[in-house]
Order: C-alpha cells, then structure tokens, then sequence
C-alpha cells in the first residue's frame, strides 16, 4: 500500500511524513522544500503479533507495512506546469491512495501561501488543480473515442461515459463522488484520474484543539469530506513529531498525560485500511509470527498465494482458527481442535480480518 501524502506548501506534510516515518525529510518555511518525493515505509502496528510472539516464544515477528510518499507542495497552475505542477501530478498518479493535509491551525510564525488560513479554498485549489489534470485527459480519450465510433456503435456506450464524467469533472465535482454502476467503475478505474483515487483528509490542528479534535477549520474540512465520501482524520502535526522521539513506554505516557487516545499515526493507519478495504489475516508458531495484508473479501486460495504463489496453485485447504479464539485457548492448537475451534476451510472461503491460518497444498 502506498499513500501520497499532498496539500499546499507550509501545511505540515513534511513534518507529518517525519514523525509518521522517522525519515528526516526537510521541513522548511518556505514553499517547494520538497522536490522529488520522500519515501519513508511504516509498520503497520498490530498488538495480535506481540500478543502471538509471546505465546509462541517466536523467533521473527514480522508486520505488514505501508510506503508514505511525502510529494511536493502544490500551487494554483500546477495543471498547467506552475511551480512544481508536472513533478506533483506525475508523483501522484504511482500512489494507492492520497492523504491530503489541510492546515486547520493559526501560527503568524509560518507563512500561509494564499496569505490567510483557510481550509475550504486550500482543498479547492488542489482538487481544482487536479480535475483540470483529468479533463486534460478525458479530452484526449474523448478524440479517440469519439472517432472510433464513427466506425463502430459498440464503442458509443464508453463515449457516453467519458462525456458524463467530463461534464461531471467540469461542474468541480471529483469522480471519486460520482454514482457509478460496477461494470463503469471498473473502467474508471483503468482511466487513471486523479480526483478518483481514495482520499484522505488530514486536519493538521494546533496542540490546543487536538484533543477535542475540532474547530472552525475542521468543520469546514468535514463539510467538505462528507460532500465527496472521504474520510477525515484529525492530526497535530508538532506533537507527532514529539511522539516519533519516544520509546513505546514514553509514548503511551506522553499521550495519556495530554489526554490522546492513540497516536496520529494509528488513526492515520486505521483510516487508510478502511478507505481501501484492507484487513490483515495472521500465520503463527515458532520460526515467526506474521500479518499479511490482503483486500476485504479475499477468498482462501488468493490469501495463500500472498504468502507464496505454489501455495495458491496447489492449495487443498486452510486451516482456520479466530485469533479471539486461539488466545481463548492459550494459543494450545491441541485444545483449540479439541473444542473444534480449528476450521477446515475450502477454495470459497473468504479470510477475515485476524484469522489465523495454516495453508495445506500439493507441490
């Protein structure tokens, strides 16, 4: 998984990708500090695997992970080769998903780029940036389109949608809000355009409203989320990069002593998995404990194959045990089978989250 972290210049994004990923990227006052993107790759935390490695004494815990891509600051123009503009969207288009930051915070210390603070116009001077990308691109697809119907009807049911979702782009609406059927989804989706990918709002607030989680600012951000079907994650940007310095303990005693329930980090994680439909099933026993990350309604067989592609070809079964239910047991596979906790699960199973799994296959 692989997450670009954007917004306009001085919004926080750099000192966000330096504590999420203790990568030490620039984080300067002034705009265009980052040029190409910094890439930084996070553990996904996963307290199942400390839990697993304990009870089976293991000699590697390995956890799935996310790649960060912290991308340049974008201006108005970009679309059009301002400032940084083709380096951005160029940068963008290689990401799974986008985390937008937005700054929700006052400070006469750090210059704004539009002069003033306001979340509502930042947000529209990036989507705007990007749906003028995608036109661009609809157009061009539009020609070719349009040509070959000429020649063939067939091709008239996929002109249509190009002019629909040209028109929709124009009127400033991203295409990740548009009503699509399954079968037009699909082919949105090999189109590329930007304001389709998944996206995550990031409100960058000051350390007095972290806490509450609100103000004026968020709620604008909110809005506008709610309007697209995004999601919004409330961030203090400063006190990550506090948290990056810590141990474990003295995290977890520095977020309670400020009354911070998890770290920015955690909900940023948390809010990725759920905006791309991701879960994580589990392998256990003494060489190591893992987590391997697949889509939502992954079935047994393509599961196996994350771990290696014999196991998806030749796979007989998975043996399946809740990971609730393992730790039930004390992590006793014997007393687990005894209870007929352990299932045997076929080629249409379809793996949950925190499922523990033994996969049998034929070589």
């Amino acid at each position: 998984m692989r997450l670009g972290i954007v917004g306009l210049p001085n919004v926080g994004k750099s000192t966000l990708f330096n504590a999420i990923t203790k990568a030490g990227a620039e984080a300067a006052n002034y705009p265009f500090c980052t040029i190409e993107p910094n890439v930084g790759v996070v553990t996904v935390p996963d307290e199942r695997l400390k839990v697993l490695h304990d009870m089976y004494n293991s000699k590697k815990t390995i956890y799935t992970t996310i790649e960060f891509c912290d991308i340049a600051g974008l201006v108005k123009g970009a679309s059009k080769g301002e400032g940084l503009g083709n380096k951005f969207l160029g940068h963008i288009r290689e990401v799974d998903a986008i985390v937008h930051v937005v700054r929700c915070f006052e400070n006469p210390n750090i210059v704004h780029v539009d002069g003033k603070i306001n979340p509502a116009s930042d947000i529209e001077t990036i989507n705007t940036e990007l749906l003028l990308s995608d036109m661009e691109i609809l157009e061009r697809r539009i020609q070719r389109v349009s040509k070959a119907a000429k020649a063939d009807k067939k091709m008239q049911p996929e002109l249509d949608l190009l002019n629909r979702i040209y028109q929709w782009l124009g009127e400033g609406k991203n295409a990740r809000a548009m009503e699509l059927d399954d079968e037009e989804a699909e082919f949105v989706k090999t189109l590329d355009l930007l304001s389709y990918k998944p996206i995550i709002y990031v409100a960058n607030v000051s350390d007095e409203d972290v806490v509450s989680g609100d103000n004026e600012y968020v709620r604008q951000v909110r809005d506008i989320a709610t309007q697209e079907n995004a999601q919004v994650t409330v961030i203090c940007a400063e006190i990550e990069a506090e948290v990056a310095e810590l141990d474990d303990d003295e995290r977890s005693l520095f977020l309670q002593e400020l009354g911070i329930e998890e770290s920015g980090l955690d909900k940023l994680i948390k809010a990725s998995y759920a905006l791309l439909d991701l879960i994580s099933f589990l392998t256990a026993g003494e060489p190591e404990v893992r987590a391997w990350t697949i889509k939502r309604g992954t079935k047994a067989p393509a599961a196996a194959g994350k771990i290696h592609t014999d196991f998806e070809k030749g796979f007989i079964r998975a043996e399946t045990i809740a990971y609730d239910k393992l730790i039930e047991c004390g992590g006793n596979l014997a007393t687990a089978k005894e209870k007929g906790l352990i299932r045997s699960e076929g080629k249409e199973y379809v793996v949950k989250d925190g499922d523990v799994m033994h996969f049998l296959f034929n070589v």
